[in-house]
């Protein structure tokens, strides 16, 4: 049974801004003040990591109205360049994204234990607990059909953006500065590097919407809508993650960012007092739980391309007609999520781990819109989506990415083996796919 079109432009849009807008901005601003270390570098870093993600979402508008397919961010690369190089970058992001998810996962178990929990219950194991009865309900709506977690996904996300903009109303009140005031540190380094290490956050925050495309059999009439609710979606995003910037700086500053993690529980006291905490616990458990979610819905459509390629055994492409769920695919996900939480660390910490497989892999897959371009010439006579500024959108976009992976493989050298690690995952990888390959049973030809 194969995948069929079920979800609108609006579904599309809310997914999109749900795979960008999940725990980050309600943390990473604080890490991007450290780094910057100045109130120019900050704005500037927000400002520049927009307008290179809207780059960066218009050439995977094109890419996704050019080759609509599920599982479009791994078939994509085997298009363009060959099966073993897109399941390499894929297994690895796949991985990279299970503990992403698990990790932001525990941090909005932290949020919600201190009023869901009794007080003996308020440590690691409650967490776990938490965290794992979370994704198993999520993987349960999930498990009803695609289009109820694409509209569980739209009430998710649209209570997220309520809340974020009320959050932003914090500027309007005449004692919004009642946080005392503290001395920004600056940055030791020089301004680019300053700039290129404000730039790993920013654009953890900001990334996701790539995976849009792996929703290309979902979408009705996807060569118009794909490209239309990617943009829709990123012109949301980025303007809320502008005003609630301005937000926190108004409040607190560049030195009371630099050491206030809580930020939206800082501002959430400005307006709400005492009551703060709690409405802003019950937020970032809502970001968590809309970021969980909408993951579970989409990597196992990678795992679907996969096996359409052989690669993966069949019960990875095994669809139910009713529902259109991968039910074999999205419990390997869950399950992968749910053994992660066992052994994952902080968030911090994974940050730049993630971030490093995460900037290879889209910035490749933004090289593929110049491949593409030439395979799919017969197209450019239909209305389909098409870059105005082509090739300095795709440029600009995928150069920024490459200065920022610089930047943090220079940060690498703090520990020696890191970076064999992130290389050694790539070619673990590359092996899996040809012993894949060769365990494969060559078809006799009919008689």
């Amino acid at each position: 049974m194969s995948i069929q079109p079920r979800l609108n432009r609006f579904d599309l849009s809310i997914i999109v801004i749900s795979l960008v807008i999940g725990m980050g901005i309600f943390g990473t601003p604080s890490d991007v003040a450290v780094k910057a270390g100045s109130a120019p570098i900050f704005f500037g870093a927000w400002i520049f990591g927009g307008i290179v993600t809207l780059c960066g979402a218009l050439t995977f508008a094109e890419i996704g109205a050019r080759y609509p397919t599920t599982g479009g961010f791994y078939k994509v690369f085997s298009f363009c360049f060959h099966p073993a190089f897109a399941f390499m970058i894929n297994w690895v992001l796949v991985i990279s994204n299970a503990a992403s998810v698990a990790a932001v996962a525990l941090l909005g178990a932290e949020y919600i234990n201190p009023i869901l929990l009794p007080q003996n219950l308020q440590n690691s194991t409650g967490t776990r607990l938490t965290t794992i009865a979370t994704v198993l309900a999520l993987y349960g709506i999930n498990f009803l059909g695609i289009k109820l977690s694409a509209q569980t996904q739209n009430v998710l996300i649209i209570f997220k953006v309520g809340m974020i903009l009320l959050l932003c109303t914090v500027v309007f009140k005449s004692d919004a500065h009642a946080v005392n005031p503290v001395a920004a540190i600056p940055h030791t380094g020089n301004v680019i590097t300053a700039f290129g290490l404000s730039l790993v956050a920013v654009f953890f925050t900001y990334t996701g919407y790539a995976q849009t495309i792996n929703f290309g059999g979902d979408i009705i009439n996807a060569k118009k809508n794909i490209p239309k609710a990617i943009f829709f979606g990123m012109a949301v995003i980025i303007s809320l993650y502008l005003a609630i910037n301005y937000a926190y700086y108004y409040v607190l500053g560049i030195g009371g960012l630099q050491q206030n993690h809580t930020l939206a529980a800082t501002l959430a006291g400005v307006i709400f007092g005492a009551t703060g905490y709690k409405i802003t616990s019950i937020l970032m458990f809502v970001s968590v739980v809309g970021y969980v979610n909408v993951n579970i819905m989409s990597s196992p459509r990678v795992y679907y391309a996969m096996a359409e390629d052989g690669i993966l055994p069949p019960i990875f492409k095994r669809i139910n007609p009713k529902t259109q769920v991968q039910e074999f695919g999205m419990s390997f996900f869950v399950v992968a999520i749910l053994i992660i939480l066992f052994f994952v660390g902080s968030f911090t910490d994974m940050l730049k781990y993630v971030m490093f497989f995460e900037l290879i892999g889209i910035s490749l897959a933004a090289i593929s819109i110049f491949i593409l371009r030439k395979k799919t010439k017969h197209l450019d006579v239909s209305d389909i989506y098409t870059i105005k500024w082509f090739p300095l959108i795709p440029i600009v976009f995928i150069l920024a990415y490459w200065f920022v992976t610089i930047n943090i493989f220079i940060t690498f050298k703090e520990n020696p083996f890191a970076a064999f690690w992130c290389l050694a995952a790539y070619a673990l990888g590359l092996a899996i796919y040809y012993i894949g390959k060769r365990k494969q049973t060559p078809l006799l030809p009919d008689n």
